[in-house]
């Protein structure tokens, strides 16, 4: 089996290639998709997070808006939110590799792979990258997203340039979908080939 991390600064196109890879029939971790079940009503983490930052929790699950107020721009206050989401999700990463272990390629969608060491944890890196114009419009584009906001997001994560840098796959989202597509064709072939 090969593991293929995914990564890509926010507005890159992340959900839409691993859509992709999954269309090719390779199996996605999506850790976004996990996060949001940890902290969805009767999640696993919904508690510790409610005794760590009171009042980012309800009915729903955590609220995170509310929790990403609470944490960006402390670092301390990140570190305790990582303490308690990361591990959770390793174990939800742990069930998903026992359940596709039959499959020659698996592709963890993780966005901060590379600011949390994840790359060490995969075979390969396919980084999902656009000029950063097209990046901005995306994420601005998003409800409750504001200027503010995105620059602190875009703070805690490495910059796209040093991320491509230390890929061992380019996608580019700011062509034609197809040309994308196509992209993510020839890089299941190659990996199939062994030659990634």
């Amino acid at each position: 089996m090969i593991t293929v991390g995914l990564t890509g600064s926010i507005g890159m196109g992340k959900s839409t290639v691993a859509a992709m890879f999954a269309d090719k029939g390779v199996p996605v971790f999506d850790a976004d998709a996990a996060v949001h079940r940890l902290q969805g009503p009767a999640g696993r983490v919904v508690a510790a997070i409610k005794a760590a930052f009171p009042s980012t929790t309800g009915q729903a699950g955590v609220n995170r808006t509310a929790l990403a107020e609470a944490v960006l721009g402390d670092d301390a206050a990140m570190k305790r939110l990582e303490a308690i989401v990361h591990p959770a999700v390793g174990e939800e990463r742990a069930a998903f590799l026992a359940d596709h272990r039959g499959a020659p390629i698996v592709l963890f969608d993780i966005p901060l792979l590379f600011e949390t060491g994840g790359e060490a944890r995969v075979d390969k890196v396919v980084v999902v990258s656009a000029a950063p114009e097209i990046q901005r419009a995306r994420v601005l584009a998003r409800p409750g997203m504001t200027p503010a906001r995105l620059d602190a997001i875009l703070a805690r994560q490495l910059p796209d340039a040093a991320k491509r840098a230390r890929a061992d796959f380019v996608i580019a989202t700011d062509v034609p979908p197809d040309e994308t597509r196509a992209a993510v064709a020839r890089v299941v072939a190659c990996l199939l080939a062994g030659k990634g």
